[in-house]
């Protein structure tokens, strides 16, 4: 593809995304190069990097549009990010934008204007809002100013870097150490993840998708921060456990692992097709204890289920996503504050059902992929006052417990950051059911 080609096809994506906000980006783009097979790596990695630094600076991208009085459009955001991001002059911009086949139409004067204005210069402006050059919806800079604190405009700017590959590796089938040897094998350097014990990070973008890694169950892409989470459920062979928000399975495959194959797990997820793309991954990766149940009950749980039966429940529950923002960088202008009040009724519905499956000593553990105080803390102390026979168990002691090491990011609560953690924002709480053994507290 020529270069005019690769604008042409950013701008189409642009557009498709625009059009269907409720469709994750990573699916629409691979939907997209499936129907033109004619599209080369290379294409593929120009047409990405255009689509992908819009979706990240779009709100610095619009502020400049907005400047210069241009229309924010896709094409427009284009321009910018071409100008600004890939340091486009005006040879570059003739030779791609002249009208030719498959190309875009010639830069209009204002447009030329434009670029010509944007010349050497980067996205970030003095004159640009905390919001804008932390690319963040407005209304929300008041929460991560709560959360973030002096570290604020280092963590947006964290939020904006493409996150790495972290692998968790199935310790029911191989070690770490084992796993990096094969990638090493396949020419994919790799090092331990920051905290799990459980992890690898690759160096660079890496798919995986055909790789034997893969597909022989050895291992499961699964960001540090998610592993820590299942790590601090405390799972230990041969208990009762319940994944609650289980999705297509990632944590129950942790969770298994961390059991050793032993005891018993419910997989439980209010969508049947999330929980049908579980199946798959866990034969592949030999998981024998784990049930699948699709919630639907009118008590917020499955039919048949066993309340105060269940050692440990955790809870990934929806949310806003903030903390994730680095892998979906359109999340962020798909959100508004209707949205988030909806997660946080989710949540406290959530909640109340999950805890109605813990046993008298029982853990339920709380995660979102969240950085907003409101999704976090505050999620869990309104449900500790709604439900006072359970009270928050100090994340630091199992982190101690289960690692092995001093807890970096919490001492009730642990809240990691992209920024200062190198993981995806995430935040766990650990809330203990009153009455039965005191034993489960030390795991």
């Amino acid at each position: 593809m020529t270069p005019g080609a690769r604008v042409a096809a950013a701008i189409e994506l642009l557009d498709a995304v625009e059009a269907d906000l409720t469709r994750p980006v990573d699916a629409l783009v691979a939907g997209w190069f499936r129907k033109r097979r004619y599209a080369g790596g290379g294409d593929r990695r120009a047409i990405q990097a255009i689509l992908y630094t819009v979706l990240r600076r779009r709100a610095q991208i619009d502020w400049w549009l907005e400047a210069e009085g241009r229309p924010v459009d896709s094409r427009g955001r284009a321009l910018v990010a071409l100008t600004l991001g890939e340091g486009w002059g005006e040879a570059d911009l003739d030779g791609a934008f002249d009208g030719g086949q498959y190309r875009p139409a010639p830069l209009d004067e204002g447009e030329c204007a434009l670029a010509a204005s944007l010349a050497g210069k980067g996205f970030d402006d003095p004159a640009q809002p905390v919001h804008v050059r932390g690319n963040i919806p407005a209304w929300m800079e008041e929460g991560f100013r709560a959360a973030l604190g002096d570290t604020l405009e280092p963590e947006l700017a964290a939020l904006m870097r493409e996150a790495p590959v972290d692998l968790r590796i199935n310790s029911l089938k191989t070690s770490r150490e084992a796993v990096a040897g094969l990638l090493a094998a396949q020419g994919i350097e790799s090092t331990p993840t920051p905290f799990s014990p459980l992890g690898l990070r690759l160096a660079g973008r890496v798919n995986l998708a055909n790789s034997p890694i893969i597909r022989d169950g050895l291992a499961e892409p699964q960001d540090d921060s998610s592993q820590i989470a299942a790590l601090l459920a405390g799972a230990r062979p041969g208990e009762a456990i319940v994944d609650f928000c289980a999705g297509a399975g990632g944590k129950t495959l942790a969770l298994a692992a961390i059991m050793e194959n032993r005891g018993h797990i419910v997989a439980c997820d209010t969508s049947p097709g999330r929980l049908e793309r579980a199946r798959p991954r866990l034969e592949r990766a030999g998981v024998e204890i784990a049930e699948l149940q699709v919630l639907e009950g009118g008590n917020g749980l499955w039919p048949g289920a066993e309340e105060g039966g269940y050692d440990r429940v955790l809870v990934d529950a929806p949310c806003s996503g903030t903390g994730v923002w680095r892998r979906h960088p359109e999340a962020r202008w798909r959100i508004n504050s209707e949205d988030l009040m909806q997660y946080m009724a989710l949540q406290a519905r959530i909640l109340t059902a999950a805890s109605r499956l813990v046993a008298p000593g029982g853990r339920l553990v709380y995660a979102v992929c969240s950085l907003l105080p409101e999704e976090g803390e505050g999620r869990v102390a309104e449900f500790l006052r709604m439900c006072p026979d359970f009270n928050a168990f100090p994340v630091c002691k199992a982190w101690e417990t289960r690692l092995g090491s001093d807890c970096p990011a919490g001492d009730v609560f642990l809240r990691l950051r992209p920024g200062r953690d190198g993981t995806d924002g995430f935040f766990v709480a650990i809330l203990v059911r009153d009455g039965g053994s005191s034993s489960i507290l030390l795991a």
